[in-house]
Parts: C-alpha cells; sequence; structure tokens
C-alpha cells in the first residue's frame, strides 16, 4: 500500500501547511497533484524530496516542446523487433544447411510482443509499490499530451502498445504524482478536473528565511537579514524576470564563501548579479538604478 502518512517537509524542504494538506488528500485520494507557481518556488523539489525523505523510488519525466504520451508510458521497438525476425530466419536458414552455430536475440522471442516494450516513467512507477512520479513543467508539452493522460488518471491503468497488456493500479496503491506547471500555457479543464490544485505563492522573507536556514545551516545571521533586502528590493523594483528562490540559494551559495564582512559588502554591492538576473534588459537596468547609486535604488523599491 502506498505511504499516506502526513508529510510536512524535512530538514531540506520547506513544507507549509497548505502545500501538506494538499499533497495528503491528492495520496489519499490516489490522485495527481497539480502544483503551479512562479519559477523558483519548490515545485519540483517536493516530490524529489518527499521520496529523497522517505527513500522511496522516484522516477521523473521532464517535459518538452516534443514530449508524447510514448515517451511517458511505453513504446514499441519496431527496429529491434525487425532485426530479431530476421535474425529467426537465419537461423532457420543455418539449420538447414546443418549449421549447430545460431545467431542470438538476447533470449527475446518475436512471439512474445512485450519482450520488445520499452517502458517508461510512467509504467514504471505503476508497477513500483509505494513509488513517486514527477511529470515536470507540463506546460511545455504539447497539447495533446495532457488531452492524452485522461483516460490514465480517470482509470488508473496504461495498455501497452501492440503486446495490448493492462498495466493498472488500484486507488490505495497509486503512486504518488506530482505535476508541476509554470503556466506558460493554460492546462485543459479537463485534465485539471483530473487532479487536485494548489498554487504556490512567492515565500514571504520568513519563510525565506526559514528555507535558507535549511540550505545552509551555518550561516551568519547578519549575512541573511542583508541579502533579503537586496533580494527583496530587487523583486519589488519591476524587472522582466525577477530573481527566484532557486537564484537567491544560488547567490548565496557563492557569497557565504566570504568572510561576514566581506559577504555583506558583495551583497550591498550585489556582487556576482549574474546569478539573480537573467535578462539583458533587467541587468541594464540594475546596472543603472542600483549598482550606480544603491541608496536610491532602496528608496525606488520600498514598497509604501
Amino acid at each position: 500500500m502506498a505511504d499516506k502518512t502526513y508529510w510536512t517537509g524535512s530538514d531540506k524542504y520547506h513544507c507549509d501547511k497548505d502545500l501538506a494538506q494538499v499533497f495528503h488528500i491528492s495520496r489519499t485520494l490516489g490522485m495527481p497533484l497539480l502544483i503551479e507557481g512562479e519559477p523558483g518556488t519548490g515545485k519540483t523539489e517536493l516530490p524529489i524530496q518527499y521520496a529523497r525523505d522517505l527513500g522511496l523510488e522516484l522516477f521523473v519525466y521532464p517535459v518538452g516542446s516534443k514530449s508524447n504520451v510514448e515517451q511517458f508510458v511505453a513504446s514499441f521497438d519496431h527496429v529491434k523487433y525487425l532485426r530479431d525476425s530476421q535474425v529467426e530466419i537465419l537461423n532457420a536458414q543455418r539449420e538447414e544447411k546443418g549449421l549447430a552455430s545460431k545467431l542470438t536475440t538476447g533470449g527475446r522471442q518475436t512471439e512474445n510482443m512485450s519482450d520488445y516494450v520499452v517502458k517508461g516513467p510512467a509504467v514504471n512507477a505503476f508497477l513500483s509499490p509505494n513509488s513517486v512520479l514527477l511529470i515536470d513543467e507540463i506546460d511545455k508539452a504539447p497539447r495533446e499530451f495532457p488531452n492524452d493522460l485522461l483516460y490514465a488518471l480517470s482509470h488508473r491503468k496504461f495498455i501497452l502498445p501492440e503486446s495490448g497488456e493492462e498495466i493498472s493500479v488500484s486507488e490505495e496503491n497509486m503512486p504518488a504524482i506530482v505535476i508541476t506547471s509554470n503556466r506558460e500555457q493554460e492546462l485543459p479543464t479537463a485534465f485539471k478536473g483530473r487532479c487536485i490544485y494548489h498554487y504556490i505563492h512567492f515565500p514571504e522573507a520568513d519563510v525565506m528565511r526559514d528555507i535558507i536556514q535549511k540550505h545552509f545551516p551555518q550561516i551568519e545571521n547578519k549575512i541573511v537579514d542583508v541579502a533579503l533586502d537586496v533580494f527583496y528590493h530587487l523583486r519589488n523594483i519591476g524587472l522582466e524576470r525577477a530573481p527566484t528562490t532557486r537564484e537567491l540559494l544560488n547567490w548565496l551559495k557563492y557569497i557565504k564563501t566570504y568572510s561576514t564582512e566581506e559577504a555583506i559588502q558583495k551583497i550591498e554591492n550585489i556582487e556576482g548579479v549574474g546569478t539573480l538576473i537573467k535578462t539583458q534588459g533587467d541587468l541594464e537596468k540594475i546596472q543603472r538604478h542600483v549598482l550606480r547609486d544603491p541608496d536610491d535604488f532602496k528608496r525606488r523599491s520600498t514598497p509604501n
């Protein structure tokens, strides 16, 4: 039976009460959890850290613009099947000529279609009790991809190609499925209806402080105070792409290699700005309004 414990995070992952609740509901009902939100808010890390914390097997499908249901579920290796068919013909001819040696198919038999089915992460997760399945950034997929998953999500079963074998799982044994989306495109309503939904809002400073503490337990509070002040100022000045949690952690990973005094000075000068800023326009804006006059930057970006 799949794990149904109420998971509230780990020493490496901050899971607030709302997220913990919907994650628990999705696993209790045997339904996927669809998480939307700004990039870098911990959507992808949830199933990864959950699996790591509980020692569960994790299957990951990173979605791209050419993703299709065959890659995700299973595909039939027609090339290998054709090659093995030719090997069988050649072996029959060799036997007629009295030759004892045979060519090998690696134990595969052409009459057994399942020997040529290449299982994807979805089928492997269904076949692995108490596992975790991550479908990452589904909003990058072609429109038909989420629609093709409707039957499987509703009936908890897949039909393997050519062999016709049915892979199914009960509601109680359904793997923990987490689907993430950055909302690059709207997902079909019918697809959303098969999921438990949650939107992760960007963390407030007190939550962000806890996240930093989990990643860097030895970091000085003074460094964190100054870094958060600068970070949220950057998020408030109307950048094209505001820095995210992931980028803040990368910045601090660099900054904390220095002494406290040096680290604070580098933070105030936004040294290593390339870890935070990801577009040319934003970088030019920072250089114009921040690096030239840090005091004016703080006055402009402080919320009223």
